[in-house]
This record gives C-alpha cells, structure tokens and sequence, in this order.
C-alpha cells in the first residue's frame, strides 16, 4: 500500500474504502473508493487515490469523492471517478473530470445470429468488417460534413442523423440522452477542433477503441435480458469509440481558457490538472456549452459506426436489418458531466455530476429512461478486455443514493500502454488471442500489445465489486470472438 495513505484507509464495508475528509485540511467531503480487497494494493500503487482526495477539495462537492474499482490514474480527475457538485453553491465543472475523449462510450447491437451461424466464417466475418470501419490513428471516414452539416451535429446530435435518414427512433429511444445533449452551442467550439472533425464522425480511433464480435455466455436474469433482446449463444455487436479529435481539441481549449480562472474566483488548487470555474461563470458556461457538443459527435460517432456495421452485416448476411434481428441495445457514456437533480442531505439539489470512465446507473422509474427500460432500470454496458468478457448489467436505487447513478466503465488499467508494449515485447498477442478462439486485428504495430489482457484488472473482479455494492445487477455475460482495433 501506498505509504501516504498507510492508516488513512478505512475500511466502510466488503466493497468501499474510505479516506475521511480530516486527512488533509483543504477536503471539503471524504473520499470513497470501491474496490475488491485483493485490486486494492494495484491500486494504492498506481496513485490515483491521492486524485481522489484532491477532487473533494473542489468548491460545491457534495457527498464524497468517489472512484470505482476500474480506477487509474488520470489527467486531474482520476479514470474511474464520480463527483457531483452543487450548481447553487458554488459547485463548478472541471475539463479534468470529463477528461479529452469527451463522450468516449460503448454501444451495443444484437441479433438473431447464433454462435453456429458465425462460427465456420468467423475469420472471414472479422476482416470484413475491419475493412469497412475506419480505424486507426487521424483515419477519416466516408462521412464528410462541411461547416454548417457540422454545426448541425454539435447542436443537434443523433437527432440531426435521424433528419438524414441515418438512424431510427428505436436507436435513439436505445441511447443514452436520447443521443443529445441540450444547451449544446457550436459557436463555443474552435475552427481547429471543427477542422480535426470534419472528417472523422463515423471512425473508431485508436488506443482502447474497438469493435467487438460477441457470444452471449451467460444469462444471470432472464427477464430483464429478454426485455433487452439477449439470449444464451447469441451473437452480439458492440462499438467503443468517442469524440476523436474534435473531443481532444475541445479539452485543449478549455484547459488554456480556465487556466486563470481558478485564481480569479478564489479557488486554490491542489493539482493544476483540476482547473475549473463556477458552472455558472462566463468560462464554466462556455465550456460547457462545448463539452455537450463533442459530446453530441461522439454520439453521431457511434450512431454512424452503427450504420457502416449493419450495411457489413446485411452484406456478409445477405438478409435485412429485420431479418437479422439487428437492433441496438443499448449506447452508454462514460466521460461527460451532466446537469442532474439528485437528493443530498435529504432534500433534492440541481448538481452538475462529472463521470470521467464511469457509466450513469439510474435505478428503476428514473423519469429520464424511455418506457421501455423504465420498469427494468438504465442498460449499462461495461467491456471487458480483448481476452476476457464484456458484461450488461442494469441500474440501481442503490447507486442513484450512494453514487449518483454511476458504477465502473471497464477493467481499469495496471498497465500504462509503454509497459503493456514492454511486455508485450517477443511475444505475438494476435497469436495468443487466436489460441483463445479470439481472432484479433489492428491497424496499427501497437494496438494489441498496448491493449493486450495483462495490461487490465480481472473484469470478473471489478464487476463483481459494483454489483455486490449493489451498484448493479448483472442481466447477461458476453465472450469476445472477434476484435478490431486502430
């Protein structure tokens, strides 16, 4: 363990971890990990705690500092954190806490497929769709969108896709936020990000992007899977992807415009990582107001990555989106902070929650989810690595009361991508993936090595965290056969 928490660790139950807010004088509410006992030294050593700690000095944080078992370290706020800030007091928003993928998220994609009809085409299948998703690092797509096209998806979203005959009412009632933030204005965004976009809506990227091909392995509850439209053996389809470099440029630009606005509010800084001003400030409300639209591209992203997949499919298939059951399960965000109304202290504050590689969790009834998954709770989807599973789990009341709605967004990493390609180094990752049943291929040297299984914590253990915590319940299990990467 780390030595500059050695005796400042509390233990509050089987799945959390407390630092009281007496252990440094500038905490304004203590700080809550949850991790499973035996990650918890992975993660002492790797330093995000001290990022915890350093959130809950933050001006308007209520509740507690929080940080899931996927926690690594991260620019500012750590990856794997959760913090809600009170609008009315105070509270302000932080680049650091939605991080520079803004809206990097997951959508999944079932269908009647099953694992007997793929699996004598499985090799053929996976090259296929790794010629027609772009991937890689600066790759455009066949998407092009001039000045006011743009324009229209920072505003508009999903919704601007849907105008265009490019997605269904189905997909966005099946995305998180209806696949649009409002209060988005393209105006806040720069011509260089505008520039870095143009061509990039409907790529995968790089890093630990992917495509997946999956086998559902494992049902834990039934009815809330058929409520979904998953079953044991079937074939799934899930996309990671973000706000490519429109996202970056959007975190560079508000990094440099809040460099002195801390100062000039009266906020004293611990980590000058964490620059922030009042959300309700001038500099909080601009960047703001361009955090929703990159977030809105990644949305559009993901939504046309969809389109190109289904097109690969109905091709390789020859069948219709119809008859090969392809409907969209489900698009969660993992990097965004979204104004929210959730009770603290007993009574109900407009909070401005920052998830930065965490995934929204609301509970049953929530008035945001559409009728479908309201009785059920928010679908979240949480990805595994390349070699081990990716779970669908559904949200809680637990985690609207303890977490603001939030549980993890992956493995977590142990591994920074330099060491994972040390350790990769004479070894043929493809190769090991393959003797797995795994067929796996990158656009780049590094891709598999960077995002090789050694360099995660066990998602078995991680999941298992939240959903004992009571942050989610797992609905199904599904195994990776296929992989694509930048």
């Amino acid at each position: 363990m780390s030595e500059e928490f050695e005796g400042q660790l509390e233990q509050v139950d089987e799945n959390r971890w407390r630092i009281r807010k007496s252990f440094r004088s500038d905490m304004r509410v203590d700080a809550i990990i949850y991790s499973p006992r035996e990650v918890l030294p992975d993660i002492l050593a790797g330093g995000a705690p001290k990022q915890v700690v350093n959130v809950a000095t933050l001006p308007g944080i209520v509740g507690a500092s929080l940080a899931m078992p996927d926690i690594h370290w991260g620019y500012g706020f750590c990856i794997g954190g959760v913090a809600g800030f009170d609008i009315d007091n105070g509270g302000v928003i932080s680049p650091g806490g939605v991080g520079y993928d803004i809206n990097c998220g997951v959508r999944l994609l079932r269908s009647d497929l099953t694992a007997a009809d793929v699996r004598d085409r499985m090799e053929k299948l996976v090259n296929q769709i790794f010629r027609d998703i772009p991937c890689g690092v600066g790759v455009g797509g066949s998407y092009k969108f001039d000045r006011g096209e743009l324009s229209r998806v920072l505003s508009d979203g999903a919704e601007y896709l849907l105008s265009k005959g490019l997605a269904t009412e189905d997909d966005l009632s099946a995305t998180e936020s209806g696949g649009r933030l409002a209060g988005a204005d393209p105006d806040a965004v720069s011509q260089r990000a505008f520039q870095r976009g143009g061509d990039q809506c409907g790529t995968l990227g790089s890093g630990n992007h992917f495509g997946e091909v999956q086998v559902v392995d494992e049902v834990y509850d039934a009815e809330a899977a058929d409520i979904l439209g998953l079953g044991r053996g079937q074939v799934t389809f899930m996309l990671h992807s973000g706000s490519r470099g429109l996202g970056h440029q959007v975190c560079s630009d508000a990094i440099k415009m809040l460099r002195n606005a801390s100062r000039r509010y009266g906020i004293d800084l611990p980590d000058r990582q964490l620059v922030c001003a009042p959300v309700e400030s001038p500099e909080g409300r601009q960047y703001l107001a361009a955090m929703r639209a990159a977030a809105n591209f990644a949305w559009c992203n993901r939504q046309l990555l969809m389109t190109e997949l289904r097109k690969t499919l109905r091709r390789f298939f020859g069948g219709t989106d119809e008859s090969l059951g392809l409907r969209q399960v489900y698009d969660v965000a993992h990097n965004i902070a979204k104004i929210e109304t959730h009770s603290v202290g007993g009574r109900d504050r407009r909070l401005c929650v920052h998830r930065k590689g965490a995934t929204r969790a609301f509970g049953p009834g929530h008035e945001e989810l559409p009728e479908r998954f309201r009785q059920l709770g928010q679908p979240v989807l949480i990805p595994g690595d390349m070699g081990t599973a990716s779970y669908v789990l559904q949200g809680t009341e637990t985690a609207m009361q303890q977490t603001f709605g939030s549980t993890c967004h992956g493995a977590g990493r142990t591994l920074s991508r330099g060491a994972a390609v040390r350790k990769a180094k004479g070894r043929q990752i493809d190769k090991e993936l393959a003797a797995k049943g795994i067929i796996a291929r990158a656009r780049g040297r590094s891709g598999l090595a960077e995002e090789q299984p050694d360099a995660y914590k066990d998602v078995d253990a991680v999941v298992g965290c939240v959903t004992a915590a009571g942050l989610g319940k797992k609905v199904a299990r599904l195994r990776p056969v296929g992989v694509i990467k930048g």
